[in-house]
This record gives structure tokens, C-alpha cells and sequence, in this order.
């Protein structure tokens, strides 16, 4: 067990060095959006290829940074159910979510996915737009989320089974019943309590 946490920890430093490093073309997304707005409302022009580059950049982000989220676990789930559930029971629905939903859904994606891409780019696929960009990179990115989801739901369920059998605390225990967003406002509640005299 101890050689597949290993196998997980570098999984999981892999999903978050990839995540946080796309996570900044959001940046780029921004300023590609606003200078095309300001030369839209100043010079009278637009570009089709930089409209489309906004929507390619958020989809990589959107997509590629999946495994960073799924990692962080900040994907959508019924917290409000979830909570109220004891932790094997949350360790269990976890486990049967990654074996069975998660990764059956990703293989069907990619299986689907590579034709998808490789006619695209066989074709050299353009926009329908003038002057947009090629398709076929944007079409790529399917296939390289299923790929990179799958890759850390092998993670995940190593992490899962180890929790299962008490070789590692269970990460349900640091959530507590509380939110992401209820602790980070306590921890600023008490931020701003520590700043008066």
C-alpha cells in the first residue's frame, strides 16, 4: 500500500503543479478579452481569432485544471447530504463514485474523444468564422482531460482505500461538518478580530 501512496503523491504533485501553472491563463484570458473590447470600442474592429482564443483558453483552464479540482475536492457533490453522513459511509460513497462513475465515464469520453480529434485534425479542421482559429487543438483538449482524470482518479482511489483500511486519516475528518467557504469566513472573522487593539 505504501508504493501505491507513493504512486498517488506524485500523481497528486502532478495535477497540482499542472493546475495551478493553467490556472493563470485565466490572466490571459482577462486581457485578451479587454484588449479585444478596447479595440472593438476605439479602432472600430474586432478579430474573430481573439474572441475564440478567450473561449479556447477557458477551456483549458475548465478542463485541464478538472484534475486539480477533483485533488482539492471542490467538485460538485450534495454537501448538505453528504455531511450528515457518518465518514466510512462517505469513504465508501467516494470509493464506488471514483470506481464506478468517475472512471468508466472518462475511458467512455477518451474512447470517444480520439476519433473525434483525429478526424478533426485530419481534416485540419478551421472555424466557421473568418479569421477564426484552427479546431482541431481546442478538440484536443477533450482527450487530454479524460487522460488527466484518469490519472487522478487512480489517485483518488488509492487515497480512498488507504483511508478505508485506516493506513491514512480519513480527509472527511478536516472538513469537518463545515464548508470551504464557512471556514475560510471564520478564518477572516478571527483575522479581523486579531487586528483590533
Amino acid at each position: 500500500m505504501q508504493a501505491l501512496l507513493g504512486l498517488s503523491r506524485k500523481i497528486d504533485a502532478f495535477s497540482t503543479f499542472v493546475g495551478r501553472w493553467l490556472s493563470w491563463l485565466i490572466v490571459v484570458a482577462v486581457v485578451i478579452s479587454a484588449g479585444n473590447a478596447i479595440v472593438r470600442k476605439v479602432l472600430d474592429t474586432s478579430s474573430n481569432s481573439f474572441l475564440e482564443l478567450q473561449w479556447v483558453l477557458f477551456s483549458v483552464v475548465f478542463m485541464l485544471c478538472s484534475p486539480w479540482t477533483l485533488l482539492s475536492n471542490e467538485h460538485i457533490r450534495i454537501d448538505i447530504i453528504n455531511h450528515t453522513l457518518p465518514l466510512k459511509v462517505r469513504g465508501w460513497i467516494d470509493m464506488i463514485g471514483h470506481v464506478l462513475f468517475l472512471m468508466p465515464f472518462a475511458i467512455v469520453i477518451l474512447w470517444w474523444s480520439v476519433p473525434f480529434f483525429l478526424n478533426s485534425y485530419d481534416q485540419n479542421e478551421q472555424s466557421f468564422s473568418a479569421g477564426g482559429l484552427p479546431q482541431w487543438p481546442a478538440k484536443s483538449l477533450i482527450m487530454i482531460m479524460c487522460v488527466l482524470l484518469i490519472v487522478q482518479g487512480i489517485s483518488e482511489i488509492i487515497k480512498r482505500a488507504a483511508m478505508l483500511m485506516g493506513v491514512i486519516p480519513d480527509s472527511n475528518i478536516a472538513q469537518g461538518s463545515h464548508s470551504a467557504a464557512e471556514l475560510e469566513a471564520e478564518r477572516l472573522v478571527m483575522n479581523i478580530g486579531s487586528d483590533k487593539p
